[in-house]
Formats: C-alpha cells, structure tokens, sequence
C-alpha cells in the first residue's frame, strides 16, 4: 500500500480485536489509518506504539487511545470514560466532549478536548498537557502529580484535591478548590506555557483572563493539625 493512502478499517464489519491488530501489527505500512463506524464501542485505538495518524470516524467508549505511544489519534465524536488513560506521548484530539477520567494518568503527550469534560479529568495525571475547550465537572486534577491541565471554560467543585506539582489554568470560574489547591500569581514563564498550549490546541486567547492553581505544599507531609484534610 502507498503510506501516502490512508488505510481504511470498519468496525461495521470486523471486530474490535481484528481493528486494534491491525494497528499494532508489526508490518503495518500505512502512516494513516481511519477507523469507520466505532458505534461507542470500547478501547478502540489503544496502546498505540507507532507513530501513526489514527482518525476514529465517530463516537467511542470506554478508554479510547488509552496507553498511547507515539501515534497521533484523532475522534471526530463524543468519548467515554478515560479517554488517553496512561497516555505516554503523542497525542489524542477529541473533537467532542469527553466522560469521565479523561487523561486519568497520563504520564505525557498532549490531550484535547473541544468540547466539555466530566468529572475527573486529569486525575492522578503525571505529566500529560490537557486542553479542555468546554468546562470540566468535580474532582478534577485529584492528585495530580505533573503536566498542566488548561480548561477555557469553568471548573466544577474540588478542583486540584490533593494536587502536587501539576500547573492549572482555567479562564472560567471554579466551583471549590479541594484540600491544599491555591490559587497563584502568573509569572512571564506561566504566560508563555499558557500560550504555547493554547496555540497547540487551536486557540488565541489572551492568557491574562487564565487564573493558575497548584499546590500549596501544605499535605506534603503530614501534621495533625492537617488531619481533617487528608
């Protein structure tokens, strides 16, 4: 097949397991593939380890793309629950909204959503960049350990729970801060990161209408006076 002619596989009439084998097969010699009629189905894409465009023509369900390496995964519809989980690199792009866990352990790559994300998103994230376009529910960033999560819209309640060192970027209004989440002033290396992530993910928003949040550093170790927060 010419690499230059993008590989066709339809969900309609082959099964998940034959897709995802064809995407991991060792002899795959198509840069880009697109998966037809996904119909919600579950961890369609995942563990990708090449670096391939991969375009899901449509809906998916649980874990879509999770475990990504290298390949750069596109969903021209709605995603269920942990979409990118455990993303190491490449990217993910939903062109929908999101349920959810989205990015939930992420480790790296970078993760777009244009549309809204549930509950969670970016929880216990390790380094992934999350750019959300709509709003995201509660609990999200819970734990979050690095990466920056950038949301244009609001944020629902207990944003950045227990975070540590990711960075958090939201234009809207929050609903709560969880334990130990503050909000920060917004240094010239804040601004720059800001902008470079919304410049990835299509946007030219003038970054002075962000406010950052992370960690006050005050649960990194505990005291008993704290003990109502763990």
């Amino acid at each position: 097949m010419d690499a230059l002619t993008p590989l066709e596989l339809d969900l309609s009439t082959s099964t998940l397991r034959e897709v995802n084998a064809t995407l991991h097969a060792p002899d795959l010699d198509a840069d880009t593939v697109v998966v037809r009629h996904p119909a919600g189905k579950h961890s369609v894409a995942v563990g990708l380890t090449k670096p391939i465009s991969v375009t899901i023509d449509g809906h998916v369900g649980y874990y879509a793309a999770g475990m990504n390496q290298a390949a750069d995964v596109v969903i021209n519809g709605n995603a269920g629950v942990g979409v990118a989980e455990n993303m190491m690199s490449g990217s993910v792009w939903v062109k929908g909204s999101a349920s959810q866990s989205a990015g939930a352990t992420a480790h790296g790559g970078l993760l777009v959503i244009e549309g809204d994300a549930a509950a969670r998103c970016g929880i216990s994230m390790k380094g992934v960049d999350i750019v959300v376009g709509g709003s995201i529910g509660h609990m999200s960033a819970f734990m979050a350990q690095a990466g920056t999560l950038v949301v244009r819209g609001d944020a629902g309640d207990a944003l950045g729970d227990s975070i540590y060192e990711a960075r958090l970027y939201v234009r809207g209004t929050v609903a709560s801060l969880g334990a130990d989440c503050v909000a920060k002033e917004m240094g010239p290396e804040h601004h720059e990161q800001l902008a470079a992530l919304l410049k990835a993910a299509g946007h030219d928003d003038d970054t002075h209408e962000y406010t950052r949040y992370g960690s006050s550093r005050t649960l990194y170790h505990f005291h008993v006076d704290n003990a109502s927060a763990y």
